[in-house]
């Protein structure tokens, strides 16, 4: 039963993506690719002058478990500090998606992650 909650909850992120869209001025942007699935990700931060994330977007395509991963990170880093966005981990996406996720889906669900570490590598 609590697995169908998670389901809706994934399946309601990927019709209805929350912080999608573009930043123009972001302070941060990277954009991954998974080649074995075609998704792909483009993620786009603005730090505030205390190194905090005050707005956070992305754009892209994917299938439900990439786009669902993505738009539920994207809603767990506004406002956070710059060092705990650093510390996110697979298992902090995991939990963010609340379901089992096999070895075939791993890559989708951890594209959001790769794609938020390599913005986060630009950081001058």
């Amino acid at each position: 039963m609590e697995e169908n909650l998670y389901m809706e909850n994934i399946l309601d992120h990927y019709k209805h993506p929350h912080n999608a869209g573009r930043l123009e001025d972001a302070t941060l942007h990277a954009k991954e690719l998974n080649p074995s699935c075609g998704d792909a990700i483009e993620l786009f931060l603005k730090l505030d002058k205390c190194d905090r994330v005050a707005e956070v977007k992305f754009d892209g395509k994917g299938c439900a478990v990439s786009t669902a991963s993505v738009s539920m990170l994207t809603d767990r880093l506004k406002g956070r500090p710059l060092a705990d966005v650093m510390a996110l981990n697979e298992r902090d996406i995991l939990e963010l998606l609340g379901i089992d996720v096999g070895p075939m889906r791993m890559k989708c669900a951890m594209l959001s992650l790769r794609a938020l570490k390599s913005a986060l590598a630009t950081k001058k």
